[in-house]
């Protein structure tokens, strides 16, 4: 089936729209920032009004249906980008390249996925509904059942906590408190993933990735997602890879998908999965060489082409959040235009302590080199960011 011009529709659709460009597709973009980048690399793009939130049940259908026909473009598919995997897209009468709907909707929410884990006999934390909270022993993670990328999640350390911890979601996290939390086993160790590439009779995990989680020099939020590096080296790596596979064909997906893990001192322990593209694209293509946007296109469409994969470096990307409120002035942005940097944010925008202001990028031959460098980048970033907006 000829795919050509293919619309990605989410809260930030930069990794995609630029990856499926570098493969050599028409890509379009609906998004909540439409950052300097990713302009450079769609034909059109257009933004999504969010208001304050992330929460894509205030975007009706109807909505999209007008953006979508406001380009004037014959689509040949939709790619639902991360917040928008169970919002019915398949209802717009479009192609949509991603998982069937219901096995979304059940591999989504955490305390469903959790669910299916016990099935297949895969050891999994304790996962409950937050009203059922007392079933756990503490510690827990409190979290939204789905999406969310770390920035809701509250550890729970004591049962006088839970009180606070429910006024908090109330209070604070208002969008997100109205959908269902979740409570989990807290799982000491190193937060991991591993991408897979599948059709329905065949998985390949191509990388095991390690996740930087509220990492203290990127960001304040205890559990945001601040990036990856790829690979991760670990002992389990190749258990984790089998795992993976496995679950990803029992449950039929298809495309890209990845699996997070805690690795413990007891091993890998798989905590989320994650039926979309994810977070670590960027390293991933950069340690491997595949496109991850052409090789979901084909595996939807039966094939897996891993062709262009070649000896891994080490690649790094780190997000870096704001520790103030901060306007991006065009000083701003030509400064952040000299670095090797993504999701650079446009002229104008104003971004608030603690909300991501931009991605920086690295390769090389291994964890600490790409790290080192990636601390230089930042310490210079936040020193301009200072300098220039005082």
């Amino acid at each position: 089936m000829s795919t050509k011009n293919i619309l990605v529709i989410g809260f930030s659709t930069r990794n995609i729209v630029c990856s499926g460009a570098r493969a050599g597709y028409n890509m379009y973009s609906i998004d909540a920032f439409c950052d300097h980048d990713l302009l450079q690399c769609s034909v059109a793009s257009k933004k999504l009004d969010i208001g304050e939130t992330f929460d894509a049940s205030k975007i009706s259908l109807v909505e999209l249906a007008k953006l979508i026909e406001s380009f004037n473009v014959a689509f040949d598919a939709i790619i639902p980008g991360s917040g928008f995997e169970t919002m019915g897209l398949e209802k717009l009468h479009y192609r949509i390249l991603a998982n069937e709907p219901g096995v979304m909707m059940e591999v989504s929410n955490k305390y469903h996925f959790s669910l299916l884990l016990k099935k297949l006999n895969i050891a999994h934390p304790k996962t409950v509904l937050f009203s059922d909270i007392d079933k756990l022993q503490l510690p827990a993670i409190v979290k939204p059942a789905c999406s969310g990328g770390g920035i809701f999640n509250t550890k729970l350390e004591h049962e006088s906590d839970i009180e606070v911890i429910y006024d908090k979601l109330k209070s604070i996290y208002l969008p997100v408190a109205k959908r269902n939390m979740i409570a989990q086993e807290y799982v000491h160790g190193t937060p991991a993933s591993v991408s897979v590439i599948s059709t329905k009779d065949r998985a390949i995990a191509v990388a095991v990735n390690e996740q930087l989680i509220g990492v203290p020099w990127l960001t304040e939020v205890p559990f945001a997602y601040c990036g990856n590096i790829t690979p991760y080296v670990t002992p389990y790596a190749s258990e984790m890879k089998r795992v993976s596979e496995e679950l990803i064909l029992e449950l039929g997906l298809v495309g890209s998908n990845g699996v997070d893990f805690i690795i413990s001192e007891d091993g890998p322990v798989p905590i989320e999965l994650n039926a979309r593209f994810q977070g670590s694209l960027d390293t991933v293509e950069m340690a491997t060489g595949i496109n991850l946007v052409d090789a979901h296109i084909k595996a939807i469409e039966g094939t897996i082409d891993l062709s262009t994969m070649n000896k891994m470096q080490h690649a790094c990307r780190v997000i870096l959040y704001a520790k103030q409120k901060t306007v991006i002035t065009e000083a701003i942005q030509k400064k952040l235009l000299e670095m090797n940097v993504s999701d650079i944010p446009g002229v104008g925008l104003v971004i608030n302590p603690e909300e991501p202001v931009i991605s920086i990028l690295c390769s090389g031959n291994g964890r600490e080199e790409v790290l080192s460098e990636i601390k230089e980048s930042v310490m210079f970033i936040s020193e301009s960011l200072n300098l220039l907006d005082s």
